[in-house]
C-alpha cells in the first residue's frame, strides 16, 4: 500500500513510502518558489511509476500552498512536461 507524500523539512525532501522503501524529491523554498534538484527512486523501484506518483503528490502540495515549481532535475522537468494539467505551477 502507498502512503501520501510527506514534507520532510528536516532532511528538505518530499517523500513517499513504497511498502518500506522511501522515493524521495529533494526541494528548496525560495520566494512563492518550490525548486526540486533531484529525485530519487530506489533501484527496486525504478519503472513501477512510483517516482511519478511522488511528483503528483509534489504537484498537490505545491498547488496547496500556492506555489510555483521550478523543476531543475532532468526527470522532474521531463514529468512536468508530459503532465500538461500542471503546467499552471511551472515558474
Amino acid at each position: 500500500m502507498t502512503a501520501p507524500v510527506k514534507d520532510n523539512p528536516a532532511l528538505g525532501r518530499f517523500e513517499l513510502d513504497v511498502d518500506g522503501r522511501i522515493v524521495f524529491a529533494t526541494y528548496r523554498r525560495q520566494g512563492g518558489a518550490l525548486y526540486i534538484p533531484y529525485v530519487e527512486a530506489p533501484p527496486s523501484l525504478r519503472g513501477t511509476g512510483a517516482a511519478g506518483r511522488l511528483m503528483h503528490g509534489v504537484m498537490d502540495i505545491a498547488r496547496a500552498e500556492k506555489l510555483k515549481v521550478v523543476p531543475v532535475c532532468g526527470y522532474a522537468s521531463l514529468w512536468m512536461r508530459r503532465h500538461r494539467e500542471h503546467h499552471d505551477l511551472l515558474g
